[in-house]
């Protein structure tokens, strides 16, 4: 402890790092009924607290006298922190990365002057390469995690949140990849202040922090899921384990889902946005607190890094409020007649529907994929299904439901036998409580709804592709209907899209 202390006491990153701020974060604090502080490294000049411990080992690599040039392994944050380090050092960096890296770290790389070699599907493949590639061209290795002075670089976090924070908190929680981070600042904080607990935070799909600390030694996972793409490894450091099993206290498994959640928490409180690695350590907070029932707290947690691709943006945007238990998928199973869309909807309340999406099948019953959003606090997704099951609907819950979430969503549909009177009508109406209700409460009365499909933008108008079965007889009469709607609207029914997939 004594060695790792002097080394971050007299560490030099401030030649290229910042101190970063510690923002109160208001919002997340009142919903966690705790006090929450995020530790912002996503305000350092590459985004991410890897620059620390980078430079930290560059620069004394450099006081040696015998360094020509270095070379590393990264999922991509540690690889920018070598980058800019060796740019400032005026030495030449050799960036080994897997394949899978987003593009925007592999992109920042090459900006900052060093050469990027994409290798493998995993850290693993490209760390196994760089090592051959560190013999053939006789070069200094720059360890992301598994170094003294490495983890001592990471461990400046601690030594400025003891400075900025003044009062008596009660754990700190640290996203966990290969283990450097979170080393760095459980040995300096259990110096300090050893009644503080050191929390780390693993995806449940790349957990291999959590199974070596339990097994007593280190675990090699067969397979990490890639979605947090910085902490994905396969085996934690050496020496980070070792830190780990004496100061640690605890480590807590999260989902995607739940990370996607705490990403939108960040953005809500700080307007910035983390890549899914950085918002593991809120994601870690929330699921802690709330299975310890623990209010009237103080915490820390470490927003490691803000290199997100834009567009997973998407995904994290679809998957937040689920991640949050505040969005539901259902399954219901409705009569194929004239207004019951209309009566289904009407049980629902005023539930905000966050998506309708519907395709005639046969002439007796209609299946109906329907995401409701919902607050714990006063309108529970159980409570909601009951009440439908109740009045005599089939329902399923499909709030878990992996292919539910990532395919069926949006595949929905089919080609409908036996509608030769169909015609397919695109609508916008604005976006308010009820809107979608009283759209249906206007255009199901009386003409049979045979195809429907509606989501939440978050937009300010509801859009929605819906088909109509229009006998011929009643093409005038419908025609002056839906002019009397005051919605605007687009007749889709020659488009080739519509005969090509649904027709």
């Amino acid at each position: 402890m004594q060695r790792y202390i002097k080394k971050i006491l007299s560490s030099p990153v401030y030649d290229v790092a910042i101190e970063t701020s510690l923002d109160h974060a208001p919002i997340l604090s009142r919903r966690c009924k705790n006090k929450v502080y995020f530790k912002r490294e996503d305000q350092q000049p590459v985004f991410s607290f890897k620059l620390r411990g980078a430079y930290n080992k560059m620069h004394n690599l450099m006081q040696t006298g015998d360094c020509n040039g270095v070379i590393s392994a990264s999922a991509g944050n540690h690889a920018q922190g070598v980058a800019l380090s060796a740019r400032y050092l005026g030495l030449p960096a050799t960036i080994v990365m897997p394949e899978t890296t987003p593009s925007i770290k592999v992109d920042a790389v090459k900006e900052l002057g060093a050469t990027a070699v994409l290798v493998g599907d995993s850290f693993e493949e490209a760390y196994a390469h760089s090592l051959v590639l560190q013999k053939e061209q006789g070069l200094h290795y720059i360890h992301p995690f598994d170094d003294e002075d490495t983890i001592a670089g990471q461990g400046t976090i601690a030594m400025e949140i003891c400075r900025q924070i003044n009062e008596d908190i009660e754990a700190i929680f640290v996203p966990v990849g290969g283990g450097g981070l979170i080393a760095g600042i459980a040995v300096y904080i259990k110096y300090l202040w050893p009644h503080v607990k050191i929390i780390g935070v693993e995806p449940d799909n790349a957990n291999a922090m959590a199974l070596s600390l339990k097994a007593g030694k280190r675990i090699i996972l067969d397979e990490v899921g890639l979605f947090a793409d910085g902490v994905a490894v396969k085996q934690v450091g050496k020496l980070p384990f070792e830190l780990c099993q004496k100061y640690v206290d605890d480590v807590v498994l999260v989902s995607s889902d739940e990370i996607c959640a705490a990403l939108k928490d960040i953005f809500d409180d700080t307007r910035s946005l983390t890549e899914p690695a950085g918002a593991l350590a809120a994601a870690g907070l929330k699921k802690y607190l709330a299975e310890n029932q623990i209010t009237d707290k103080k915490f820390v947690v470490i927003n490691s890094g803000a290199n997100i691709n834009f567009d997973r943006l998407r995904h994290v945007a679809e998957r937040a409020e689920l991640g949050e238990k505040r969005e539901v998928l259902l399954s219901a199973t409705i009569p194929e007649e004239k207004g019951s869309f209309k009566q289904f909807c009407g049980l629902l309340g005023k539930t905000p529907i966050t998506e309708f999406n519907y395709r005639y099948s046969d002439s007796h019953v209609a299946q109906v994929f329907v995401g409701l959003k919902v607050n714990n606090t006063s309108v529970d997704g159980a409570v909601i299904i009951q009440a439908l099951r109740d009045k005599k609907y089939h329902v399923t819950d499909m709030s878990d439901n992996e292919m539910a979430k990532l395919h069926v969503r949006y595949m929905v549909g089919g080609n409908g036998d036996g509608l030769s009177d169909e015609r397919i009508f695109r609508f916008q109406f604005p976006e308010r409580p009820l809107a979608l209700q009283s759209f249906l409460d206007k255009v199901g009365q009386n003409w049979n709804i045979s195809l429907f499909h509606y989501r939440n933008h978050g937009a300010d108008f509801g859009r929605v592709l819906v088909g109509i079965q229009i006998p011929e007889s009643d093409r005038v009469a419908f025609k002056n209907f839906i002019d009397g709607l005051n919605f605007p609207y687009w007749e889709e029914t020659d488009n080739p899209i519509y005969s090509d997939f649904l027709q």
